[in-house]
Order: structure tokens, then sequence, then C-alpha cells
């Protein structure tokens, strides 16, 4: 037999035995949470039409998918996040629907890069998403109830950190910049690349004093105070509103008791193109990519026929993993099964034995004697 079969792709891997075990509990307490904030449980499928996480859609870039072809020549995907598809399955199954509608979910995304550096290209992703409630409210309710999430499973020493797309719009705006330099120079000021921004601003000659407000987003973080000072530093009408909302955003967070897990970043824009408003991503001790991203996408729906806001939340469960096994988190998992041997005589009352226990919810071996572990 060929050996290279015994091996996995790279960029996936075995999970099974302990490390399976903890993984469903994590997964269940997580589960267990979203299910207190009232979401439900939906179901989308692992691959869909290619047009669903289409550039236009403001997804995952076209090199960074699994693609592949049906029968009849349609072009498919693998799913690389779910929202696209949770907005797929909001507009076609409730598009006459006027209450806000709140769904989670569980499955793995894909990822066809090269760069890995230690990632992995098939994860395991648990979310939440609310479609059709466009205030504030409901980002508090998101970001509460991702604090709450990672509690219980086991998390102690997380930050929350949220930034405002329309903050950076709006300088864009103020500067007049076109769709495709905001979009490059959105992906530098995320990356944290200061001279790659500062660069392309010179190439297009934005003058002052719209090219420093645009380079200082990268360095806008901290406490409420920094983002006291980030409202005072713009003129333009949308960059104010954003620095409202978000402060109104904390006052919030406080009545739900989470405000001390967050910080802003007003330089947090995502890979997404989707997203229209508050952003957020969570970090902990062990895990250098962040553990959670989520943000709202008001216009998303609309690609597929449903006028609707939305705000929504991914934890990566294998990076949940990681951070609780450098913190040396006990994950508790279920006791191993009895084992219960036997020999060709006394078969059926062993059989009797373990079929009882078995009834009782006690997980039972049955094997032969000689077999049990030394």
């Amino acid at each position: 037999m060929n050996k290279r079969l015994l091996h996995t792709p790279e960029g996936v891997r075995d999970i099974y035995g302990k490390e399976y075990a903890e993984k469903l509990s994590v997964e269940e307490k997580l589960h267990e949470s979203l299910r207190l904030y009232g979401y439900q449980d939906i179901q989308t499928p692992t691959f869909e039409f290619f047009d669903v996480f289409s550039s236009k859609i403001g997804t995952t870039p076209s090199r960074e998918l699994y693609k592949f072809f049906d029968k009849e020549g349609n072009t498919l995907v693998l799913r690389p996040d779910f929202t696209p598809s949770i907005a797929r399955c909001a507009a076609k199954y409730f598009g006459e629907e006027n209450l806000p509608l709140r769904f989670c979910y569980v499955g793995n995304t894909f990822t066809n890069t090269s760069n890995l550096q230690g990632k992995l290209k098939e994860v395991t992703q648990m979310g939440a998403e609310l479609v059709g409630d466009g205030s504030v409210w409901a980002d508090a309710e998101m970001i509460s109830l991702m604090v709450k999430a990672l509690l219980n499973a086991g998390l102690k020493d997380f930050q929350i950190t949220i930034g405002q797309v329309e903050y950076f719009k709006g300088l864009c705006e103020e500067a007049g910049l076109d769709e495709e330099t905001e979009l490059e120079l959105r992906a530098y000021v995320s990356g944290k690349n200061y001279f790659a921004a500062q660069e392309l601003l010179q190439e297009r000659g934005v003058k002052e004093p719209y090219k420093s407000r645009l380079l200082r987003v990268a360095d806008m973080f901290g406490d409420m105070f920094s983002l006291k000072e980030a409202g005072e530093s713009v003129e333009n009408a949308r960059s104010k509103e954003a620095v409202r909302r978000l402060e109104k955003l904390y006052q919030v967070l406080e009545l739900y008791g989470v405000a001390d897990f967050v910080s802003f970043d007003l330089g947090i824009l995502s890979k997404y193109n989707y997203y229209t408003g508050v952003i957020f991503k969570a970090y902990t001790l062990g895990v250098g990519d962040a553990v959670v991203t989520g943000g709202r996408y008001d216009n998303l729906l609309k690609q597929f026929g449903k006028e609707s806001p939305a705000v929504g939340f991914a934890l990566v469960v294998d990076n949940i993993l990681e951070a609780l096994s450098r913190q040396r988190a006990k994950i508790e998992i279920p006791e191993p099964p009895k084992v219960i041997t036997y020999r060709e005589n006394d078969y059926p009352s062993r059989l009797s034995e373990a079929e009882k226990l078995r009834c009782q919810g006690i997980p039972v071996i049955l094997q032969p004697e000689g077999k049990q572990e030394e």
C-alpha cells in the first residue's frame, strides 16, 4: 500500500480520542450559550454555487476558494464562510418575515490558501446571526453573547476589540478615494502596514489633511477616551456618527456587564467587504489569530433579494481549543466507558449486565476476556 495515502493533505488533519472528546465538549458549551439567547439551529450545504461567494458579495477572494464543477457545468465552491449562506437562507425562506430572525450554526469552512503559517485550511466554526434588527441593542446582544459563550467554554482572559467600518468609509469619502483605492487601503490599514498605506496615498495624490487622517486610523485604538479623540479629529458627519454609535454601544455593554472585556480599534477592517458598521474580533493568550470574528452587514441580504439589516459572529472552535490547551484550562469530558469482559460460557449473563447499564445511560464496552488494556 502507498504509505502516502495514510497522511492527510497539507492544511487538514484527523481529530480523535481525547482531543475530539474535548472539542465536542467545547462545542456543546458554546451552543448552550447561543440557545440561552434564543438562537435557532440552521444547517446550510457544505458547497454552494460560486456566485454566493463571488467578489460582488464581498466575501473570500476567488483564488482562495475550493472550486469544482457539477455534471451540468455549474461552478460550485466549498463554503469559506457561513454568513453569505445564512443570508441566502434568510432571503429564500423568510423573505416576507418582518420580525427579527435569530440563527445559529456549526460546521466546517474551507480556505484554499498556500500562505498557511501554521493555519488550517479546514476549520470548525460555530456562530450566530441576528437578521432584521439594525439597532445598537442588536450589536450589544451579539457582543454580550460572544463574551458569555467564551466564558462558558472556559476562557477567562480575553479581549474584544471593536471597530467601525463607517468611520473609515467616511474618511475615504471625505478624501475622494475611488472604490479600488479604498479597498487596497483597507487591506493595508487592517494589516497595520503603515508604510504601504502611506505609499498608496502618495501615489494617488491624496492631499493633506485627508492623508494624515487616513494614516492615523491604524493607530486609533484604546479606551473610551481614545474613541472620543477619534470623533474630535474628523470633520465629516459619517465618521462622527460612527463614533457616536460606538459610544452608545459601550453604554449598552455596561448594562450587560461585559464592558470590561471591550477595547476599541478603528483600524480593524476585515477582508470581507460586506461589513457595513460595527466590526469586532476576540483575542486571547496563546493564539495569534482571533478566536471570534464578526460584525454588521446591512447590505448583504439585498444581494439575495431581501432588504434587511443583520449582524453576526463566528467562533473559531479550533482556535478556542488551542487557547484552552495553552492556558491549561480543564475541559470536562465524559467518563470513559465501563468495560465488561466475557468468556464463551458466561456471555449471556455478561450481555444482560451490559444491556442493563446501557439502559441506565452508562456507556459499556463488551469484549472478550484477555483483550482488555494492560
